[in-house]
């Protein structure tokens, strides 16, 4: 496929302030439309893929090379995708800052330290107490675990009384007996030498971790500075027939990451809210026990939010474990507080905060955070949503494009009316439209461009 003449700085159209929150809608005019550059119609009228070109095709292999690389060494890597996001988040107030006049530079120092200000104030408000909750913790430990024993012996002599086969008795007699390490020993043996390698690559790996999040603001500060010019020379690299919609599938990931992103800081924040309120009721109504630890049970309640469906899960069990400490009405005041909380979020906070941008079904959620954890641990689990929903949404997109002309019908030529939710569209959120050669995409600027001015 051959690529028609690169246009010149001078003849590309500029984008229209405010067009960069999806991709341009379809026009009403056949002639506007971008034909999609990776499918042709054959003589036959049936479409297929089209022949990539020498330029695309090098892009692609480098594309790949580049994952390779990423992916072999993706240990290395993960400070900088928590960059990646620090600087998504920092790019709204520096933008707004440039539009009042402040050169880009300053703007980012401002912005820097406010965000550190901020940062300093709010450890000061939070770590002391959350301090003095771990050291109490550690102080209870000894007499929680002989209370937490104690409960599970009346639980032992209350279904030894009942008539139950002796196959589940010996299975409860083992489950109980291995929460406490069934009175089993390490085996003894001498020094092996092995454990200093273990702990120096340990230490080694520790060391690199360090300090690729250390040099993490300075990464983000050039990132900050030079947006404008890496656009434009990315923009640059790309062939002309492929930019709107290579373009448009970024406003898509852009998109679902900024809605993922937003919502997950907004519903962390509100769920332990709602958990440090509730801890602290039922410390009124039902036992000191929760009242003593209930910023740290609500700290672990909000940063498990990242985790969809498991982690709130996951956050109630340290929450029960020590309400059984104090018996069963505790237990039970516990559940019902975190069934509560977690019935609020799936109903009430997740439509309104997330909407429909990373909506997934249960089964398709647990079996991507399964499979994100198994291949970048705990970070691949917390990013596996946002990913798999991106990759749903480019894949409509996709379908969007190269059926575009089937649609179309091969005589007639018409375009089939679209609104967003009609029956039939393939998207019905209405996210995942072609793009239109008038319409370029808004993020395509030059480096003497300034969009945020």
């Amino acid at each position: 496929m051959t690529e028609p003449a690169r246009p010149s700085e001078a003849s590309r159209p500029r984008a229209r302030k405010g067009e960069g929150d999806g991709p341009a809608p379809l026009p009403d005019d056949p002639a506007d439309v971008q034909p999609a550059p990776f499918v042709v119609r054959d003589r036959a009228g049936e479409v297929r893929f089209a022949p990539l070109s020498p330029r695309v095709a090098v892009l692609v292999a480098a594309l790949v090379v580049v994952g390779v690389v990423l992916w072999m060494a993706r240990d290395a890597v993960r400070p900088f995708v928590v960059g990646l996001l620090l600087v998504y988040l920092l790019d709204g107030p520096v933008r707004f800052l440039t539009r009042v006049g402040l050169p880009r530079a300053l703007a980012i120092l401002i912005v820097y330290v406010v965000v550190g200000f901020l940062v300093v104030e709010f450890l000061n408000l939070m770590l002391t107490p959350l301090v003095d909750e771990i050291r109490r913790f550690i102080d209870d430990f000894p007499q929680l675990a002989a209370q937490f024993e104690a409960q599970v012996g009346r639980l032992r002599t209350f279904y030894t009384g009942l008539e139950i086969p002796d196959a589940v008795r010996e299975w409860l007699d083992a489950a109980i007996a291995g929460m406490f390490g069934g009175g089993q020993t390490p085996p003894a043996g001498g020094f092996d030498p092995g454990i200093i390698v273990s702990v120096l690559t340990g230490a080694t790996s520790v060391v690199g971790l360090l300090f690729g999040y250390l040099i993490l603001p300075v990464w983000a500060f050039y990132l900050l500075k030079d947006r404008i010019a890496l656009t434009a020379a990315f923009d640059r690299a790309l062939p002309p027939t492929w930019r709107p919609d290579i373009w448009g599938t970024i406003r898509i990931v852009e998109r679902v990451f900024g809605q993922w992103i937003r919502g997950q800081l907004l519903l962390g924040v509100v769920v332990a809210v709602a958990t440090f309120i509730g801890l602290i009721l039922l410390s009124q109504f039902v036992d000191p026990i929760f009242g003593r630890y209930a910023l740290l049970l609500s700290i672990i309640a909000g940063v498990l939010e990242l985790l969809p469906i498991i982690g709130p899960i996951i956050a109630a069990i340290p929450a029960v474990l020590l309400a059984a400490t104090a018996g069963l009405e505790p237990v039970i005041a516990a559940l019902v507080l975190y069934t509560l909380i977690q019935q609020l979020e799936n109903y009430v906070l997740v439509p309104k905060i997330q909407g429909d941008a990373v909506e997934l079904h249960p089964a398709a959620v647990m079996f991507a955070i399964v499979i994100g954890g198994a291949l970048a641990g705990l970070l691949g689990a917390i990013l596996a949503l946002p990913i798999v929903s991106a990759g749903r949404d480019i894949v409509r997109y996709l379908f969007r494009r190269a059926g575009f002309d089937e649609r179309q019908g091969p005589s007639t030529g018409e375009i089939p009316a679209r609104t967003a939710g009609s029956a039939g569209d393939p998207d019905p959120t209405g996210r995942a439209s072609a793009p239109s050669a008038s319409e370029p995409p808004p993020d395509r600027v030059t480096e003497n461009e300034d969009p945020d001015g």
